[in-house]
This record gives structure tokens, sequence and C-alpha cells, in this order.
């Protein structure tokens, strides 16, 4: 069977509430489709899956079982490689918002502007197909209106003004959108915002729980809002950015190789790393991140706030509005990407996954930002690198396109399906155990020596009554 008609077969078993899984030793993508009727899973045609029990299916009471003692431990196995990123897109504030009682995050859905309506259109169409998207969304249609703007203030355009307006109502918009929903995620229902907060510090501490002689974790997102960095908080991780300051703290071009250590009661001169720090990297700017001038600062803007207007209205940020607001790139052009700060941010994308024995975790990105596609392409030149993508669903066919295209399935897992997307199943039945420490490590060792010492015992004894 050709690449294509494997993937198309993919994407059929994923219509139909199956799942896709290429892990460890695994050659090619495994798809399985979903009987509803007889609550199981069936392995689709022409394919085979040496590490089933059975020869083609796997029951629903099964399945977590199964796929747990296949996934977990490889998953533990390249947690602890040498240099470990995690890259979060949308799909994380839409299971983290879903568990809450709400329907997503911000929307995405495209806007209409009135002036130079159909050349927006036209233009922001053209850059979505480029990025592999169908259809513009409201990231497409506020950069090429932005663009636009610029070169009409260029020209003297009569109608600057106007959309300069419209613009800024746009942005508005958005941002009232994005913060809206981290407010329905502070007022749910307190138990199951309390259940959706507790999933979110298990997701990330599953990353974060690196042995001592490991760097650090680094994590990525393409996301605006402050869902990761309110996880991180309520988990106790700190989280190292290129911001500098308490009240109003600045962005840094300054790549310094800063680190939180401490010293062991008794031991001199031995700093040892301490335990739930990560790096944070933004990669499309945030709803808290403002141009203030020729600096980015970042304001105090609360976790669940209904406006962002008043929090703009502050006596430092004098002049600032809405179209300072740093949550437009998306950008499918390189000139685009070296704007400052994105080209920082980029770099540190870059620099951090391009790297021998380095491994990348994609959790709800949905391959549909060129740029970002693009060094992820060339770290997989380095042989010894791999990427695991986890996805509820291959939306635009984006994600297996990327994966026919690359063309190096060795160094890639798959893992798509609502099976694997559902971050509460995926945190609590496929990601590694969240603490590694001397203790359980000790613990594991012993427990392992005495369960194979009492193995050995039981079968000398059944084949001594023999």
């Amino acid at each position: 069977m050709d690449i294509s008609n494997h993937i198309n077969k993919c994407n059929e078993a994923l219509r139909e509430n199956g799942f896709v899984i290429k892990t460890r030793d695994d050659k090619e993508l495994i798809p399985f489709n979903y009987d509803s009727k007889d609550k199981k899973y069936l392995l689709c045609d022409n394919f085979t899956c040496p590490w089933i029990e059975n020869a083609n299916e796997i029951h629903e009471s099964d399945i977590e079982r199964i796929l747990r003692e296949r996934i977990e431990p490889w998953l533990t196995a390249l947690f602890q490689s040498e240099h470990l990123s995690l890259l979060c897109g949308s799909g994380l504030t839409n299971s983290i918002s879903k568990l809450a009682g709400d329907d997503g995050g911000a929307t995405m859905d495209p806007v209409e502007f009135n002036v130079y309506k159909q050349e927006l259109r036209k233009a922001a169409k053209a850059s979505a197909v480029k990025s592999g998207r169908d259809e513009a969304n409201i990231e497409d249609q506020i950069r090429t209106a932005n663009e636009l703007l610029q070169g009409l203030k260029i020209l003297g355009g009569k109608n600057a003004e106007k959309l300069e307006e419209e613009l800024k109502t746009v942005l508005t918009n958005f941002a009232i959108s994005i913060v809206k929903g981290e407010n329905d995620i502070a007022n749910a229902d307190e138990d199951n915002r309390q259940n959706a907060f507790n999933i979110l510090m298990n997701f990330l501490l599953s990353f974060c729980s690196r042995t001592g002689n490991r760097e650090r974790l680094h994590i990525f997102t393409t996301n605006y809002d402050r869902l990761i960095e309110a996880g991180a908080e309520l988990a106790g991780i700190h989280l190292i950015d290129r911001f500098v300051g308490n009240l109003m703290p600045i962005f840094r071009s300054s790549r310094l190789n800063l680190d939180i250590h401490y010293n062991p009661p008794g031991i001199k001169n031995e700093p040892r790393y301490l335990e739930g720090v990560a790096r944070y990297t933004k990669l499309h700017g945030s709803v808290d991140w403002v141009q203030l001038d020729d600096e980015i600062r970042r304001i105090g803007l609360p976790f669940g706030a209904l406006n962002i207007k008043p929090y703009l209205d502050a006596p430092g940020l004098k002049g600032c509005d809405e179209l300072k607001l740093i949550i437009y790139p998306n950008s499918a052009k390189d000139k685009e990407t070296a704007e400052y700060p994105y080209v920082e941010l980029f770099r540190d994308l870059a620099a951090s996954i391009c790297r021998p024995n380095s491994t990348l975790v994609t959790y709800g990105y949905g391959f549909g930002d060129d740029h970002i596609n693009r060094v992820i392409k060339d770290m997989l030149t380095i042989p010894s690198t791999h990427l695991v993508i986890i996805s509820y669903d291959n939306t635009g066919n984006r994600i297996l396109n990327f994966y026919k295209k690359v063309g190096r399935p060795s160094q890639i897992t798959v893992l798509i399906g609502n099976i694997f997307g559902e971050i509460q199943g995926l945190t609590q039945n496929y990601l590694p155990k969240a603490a590694i420490d001397n203790a359980t490590l000790r613990m594991s060792d012993i427990l392992q020596k005495r369960m194979g010492a009492v193995a050995f015992s039981a079968n000398n004894t059944t084949n001594a009554t023999k």
C-alpha cells in the first residue's frame, strides 16, 4: 500500500472515532476503527499489528491497559532524552476548557472588514492556503490588515484611519475573547475547575520531572492565553522566560543561560538544580504583552479578567492601546518572522530542538504554522532527534501530510485520536509518572528485584509439586 492510500485509511479511521498509533519499533502508522455496536477497536484491513493479543481487535475494556503497556514505557524513555521540549497548541486550551465545563478557548473564526473587504479576504485566504489551511482565520485577517495598514500609511491612503479603527476594534474583540476564555475557566463550577487544573498540573509535571543530569524542559506554545502559566503556578513550577523584572517585566534579547540552583546542607561548592523549573517561550506573543515605544513589556493582567482595556490605561503605559498588543503573528512568510520580538522567539525554538539527542513532543498543535513546521523538519535531519505527535484529530490532514512530507518514520511517534487527545485520559493513562526522585527510583529497583525473586520462587514451588 502506497503512503497516500495509507494516510487515507488513517483518516477514515479517525472519522469513525478510531485512532492512529505508531510507537517503538512500528514501521508504519497503524489505524484502528471503532465498532460502537460491539464496543471494540478493529484493526483496519490490510494492516498488521504484532503487539496486540488478538489478531485484529481490541475490546474497549482492554484498550487502556494494552495501549498503556505499549506507550507509557516508550514515552518515559523519550522524556529522559538529553534535551526535551514540549510544543502546545490550541488543543491544550480547548481540552482544559471543556474539562472545566466550557466550550473552548478564544474563537478563531474569521471576521469581516468594511474597508478593502474583498482585497483583505483574498489576501487572508491566500495566506491560509500557503500554511496548509483551507480557510482563513482571524489571525490571517489581522496580519494582512496590519500589512495593508502599514502600506496605506506610507502611501498616505485616505482609508488608513478607517482601517486602523476597524483593526483596533477587531483586536479589542479578539483580546476580549481570549480573556473571556480564561474567565470562563476561572469561574467554572468548583469541582470541574478543580479537576481541570489538577489534570493540567499533572500534565505539566509529567514533562517537568527530569533527572538532575538532564537539561531543563523547554515549553513552547502558540497560544495567547495564560493557561500554562496558571497551571505552572499551581503546580509550583518556576517558568524561566526572556522577561526581567517584577512590576512590569521587560523582554530581553540576550539569551543568558540563567537557572535556579540550591546548595544542599553540609555540602559546599556543589550547587544542584532546583526541581520544578522549566524554560518557557510563547511563540505567537501573549494577551498581556504590549509594545511600549521600542520595548516589549508584560503588564499585570490578572488571570480571568473580563476586559483588558482598564489595564492598558495604567500611568506607565501611556499611549498603549489594543494595536500595541503582541497577539497577531501566525506568519506564513520568512520576512514577517524576522520582526522583533518574534525573531528571538523562533531562534529559541530552533536552538532548543535542533540538537542531537533531542525529543520534541507536540500536543494540540495542528501543524498549521509553516514557520514552525520548517524548524521541526530541520530538527529531524539530525538522526538522533525524535518527534512525538499527540493530537485529538487530523484537522485539514495537516499532521499526516507533514508525516508524509518529512519521510522519516523511524524518528516520529504518532498518537492521534480522541483516546489520546483528551487530556485527562492522556495524563492518567499514557504519560510518564510525574515524580522522578532518588527515593522513587530506589523503591522501583527494590520492588523489581523482589518481584523477580518471588516469581522465581513461585515457579520452583509449582514445579516441585508436579
